[in-house]
């Protein structure tokens, strides 16, 4: 079984409709997905950016 995919950070915030700047600036202020450095690289896993998603729904469930 293949695992799957890093997200680069182009993907992701590809993925979130932002400018990729905009994800740049909350990894530099500690308020977006989790990420992983891979030697001078930065990475996403996926699970982690649903996971910070979910977080950040607003309102009550029906």
């Amino acid at each position: 079984m293949k695992p799957r995919q890093l997200g680069k950070p182009d993907e992701v915030a590809e993925y979130l409709g932002i400018p990729p700047k905009t994800l740049t600036q909350w990894r530099y202020n500690g308020t977006g997905p989790r990420f992983s450095k891979v030697g001078r690289h930065v990475r996403y896993r996926w699970s982690d950016v649903e996971k910070w998603l979910d977080q950040q729904a607003v309102g009550r469930s029906a």
